[in-house]
């Protein structure tokens, strides 16, 4: 790898948890509250936000969604993806976990706790709606914060960004075929128009943009890039909190009158990501693949890209569906879930090791 894609790798790797993204979880909860507030005393302003839509894209919530992702996807540098065969072992347990592997099991715990086990404490209509939402948590491989458990549990830097790159590749084309495909399987409506159109909105314009961003900021060398995204980092932060107040200004209601709901939703996603985790650290361990590598592997899939997952869950079923609810659980769980498995990793280092050759 050239010097310059090692420094842009340990850059993108990140200090730990920023003061915004260490308390998000208290962040989520003031902005549940918030928004509830706002839903029960003010319900026409909501409800006049909710009508400002173009070809069912609410554009408040759009132009809050591209602040949201744009810095994360600023990121990734797609040079790291020459890497690839070099890190060929880890990076085909990455693709297997992510793309084969997660968004099924995804499905089959929604559809066994939500469909089943949980079924007489929710509300009827609303069920379909929340397996659609785990469906698309379930999809949506980790892009921005992976960078952070990496750093966490001193995981390599190239390799983290190498395959963060090629995990935005594959989601490009293997998105809307998977969600599609899970919610055909759910017996959900497919809408294919708009899940297309979400694909291109949140994934393909945004991805462009940040990436012609990148090449002029990076055209001034690498600390004018890394200036100029720790200026925007704290926009995406502001935009997910402020969707999410909008969001449960519509959700308001339903929570007070069943605030389990957030609960029993939240066991299905705390069940996958401890199981995607374990599996992916586990078969780097089976392959004797570096430590420093088998982190960041397990942490990518084990970890949601849940601002792409609540913008698809909005534009798909609106701004008051139980998918859009089901997305935002997957926020409220991600950091003190995915801080608790940096700490196993790094803990269980030894035992690790002893699977590796001696050298």
């Amino acid at each position: 790898m050239s010097s310059q894609c090692e420094v842009a790798g340990k850059k993108a790797a990140g200090a730990p948890l920023g003061f915004f993204e260490r308390y998000l979880t208290l962040w989520v909860f003031l902005c549940i509250f918030a928004g509830t507030l706002i839903g029960l005393s003010l319900p026409d302003a909501a409800q006049t936000i909710g009508a400002m839509e173009v070809a069912h894209v609410n554009i408040p919530v759009g132009l809050l969604i591209w602040v949201m992702i744009i810095p994360m996807l600023m990121k990734i540098d797609f040079s790291a993806l020459r890497e690839v065969y070099a890190q060929r072992a880890s990076m085909g347990i990455t693709l297997f976990v992510n793309w084969a592997v997660k968004p099924f099991t995804m499905a089959l715990l929604g559809w066994l706790f939500i469909k089943h086990v949980f079924a007489p404490w929710l509300p009827a209509a609303e069920l379909d709606s929340y397996m659609a939402g785990l469906i698309l948590l379930g999809a949506a491989p980790c892009t921005a914060m992976v960078f952070v458990w990496s750093n966490l549990c001193n995981g390599n830097a190239n390799f983290t960004l190498t395959q963060v790159a090629l995990n935005d590749v594959v989601m490009v084309f293997a998105f809307a075929p998977i969600v599609a495909l899970l919610l055909g399987v759910s017996s959900i409506p497919v809408p294919w128009d708009t899940l297309l159109l979400s694909v291109v909105m949140y994934i393909v314009i945004p991805l462009a943009i940040a990436q012609f961003i990148r090449g002029r900021l990076m055209k001034r060398g690498e600390p004018a890039f890394q200036a100029a995204l720790a200026k925007v980092q704290p926009f995406s932060i502001v935009a997910l909190l402020a969707t999410l107040v909008l969001l449960f200004s519509f959700q308001g209601e339903a929570i007070v009158a069943q605030p389990l709901i957030i609960a029993m939703l939240a066991v299905p996603i705390l069940l996958q990501t401890l199981f995607i985790a374990g599996l992916g650290y586990w078969l780097n361990r089976r392959f004797r693949v570096r430590h420093d590598v088998a982190g960041p592997s397990a942490m990518i899939g084990a970890s949601n890209f849940f601002e792409l997952a609540v913008a698809v869950a909005i534009v798909l079923y609106g701004f008051n569906s139980g998918a859009a609810l089901a997305t935002v659980v997957g926020v409220l769980i991600e950091v003190p879930v995915m801080l608790w498995l940096v700490r196993s990793i790094n803990r269980s280092r030894d035992w690790y090791n002893r699977a590796l050759p001696a050298h």
